[in-house]
């Protein structure tokens, strides 16, 4: 039984995605992020009850890549189309008019697709990345509508930058690329708990608390950044080495 633990957890992470999604098409943009969130955290626990209970297996693997092309992939290409609908700036905007803009969001669960493909078959990916992981690039666009929910009341500078039309599609263009990109990134996977083998990953979640203290919702993006620019100066510090 303990090896279908792992598995059920996967599920609830791809149930997630599911609802993620129905959520978008029930116009609950706010809920379908939640979802995201939801299935990280399924993400996330189903890949530790594999270790704690040594039930890794084959089938598993491939079932959370399943799983997370739906929850990382699918329900945030929606989202995306979604903000995109309701964005300013298209040009050319009008009730009445077609605009292709917004399905240019669908690149998200194109790349995502091809991105996991690519970690599948890379035996080299197992203490670190090559490439945006899908699940950063999934929780990245979960935090928009949210942020934006988050600014509406004051709809100052921040609030028009993240509901413009370019804003939304260079996330989900950029992000997108560097998903599929061999850009080597570190993993949050932990050698043991001291400090010294894990030092990249603590500096990481400290600071990341503190962007998440003092600037809550918002500081999702912030995070991404700071993770991608932290995986650059170790990039660089293992060249020189």
């Amino acid at each position: 039984m303990k090896n279908h633990i792992p598995n059920i957890i996967t599920l609830f992470n791809l149930l997630s995605g599911i609802l993620s999604i129905y959520s978008v098409m029930n116009g609950n943009i706010e809920l379908a992020a939640y979802f995201i969130f939801a299935a990280a955290v399924f993400d996330f626990f189903d890949g530790l009850a594999a270790k704690l209970l040594n039930a890794m297996s084959e089938m598993g693997a491939e079932l959370d890549s399943l799983a997370d092309v739906v929850s990382f992939g699918v329900a945030p290409g929606f989202i995306m189309y979604y903000m995109l609908s309701v964005s300013h700036g298209q040009p050319g905007q009008s009730a009445e008019s077609f605009s292709i803009i917004p399905f240019l969001a669908f690149v998200i669960p194109a790349f995502g697709a091809l991105r996991l493909a690519k970690f599948n078959v890379d035996d080299e990916q197992t203490i670190s990345f090559k490439g945006l992981p899908i699940p950063a690039m999934g929780i990245l666009v979960a935090s928009l509508p949210l942020i934006r929910s988050y600014l509406f009341e004051d709809k100052e500078f921040f609030y028009m930058i993240i509901t413009n039309t370019y804003f939304l599609l260079t996330i989900a263009i950029v992000g997108s690329i560097l998903m599929v990109s061999s850009f080597p990134m570190f993993s949050l996977k932990f050698i043991g708990i001291g400090f010294k083998q894990n030092m990249t990953k603590y500096i990481f979640l400290g600071l990341s608390l503190v962007l998440v203290i003092f600037l809550q919702i918002v500081s999702i993006p912030f995070i991404i950044l700071l993770y991608l620019f932290m995986s650059l100066i170790v990039y660089l510090v293992d060249i020189q080495d």
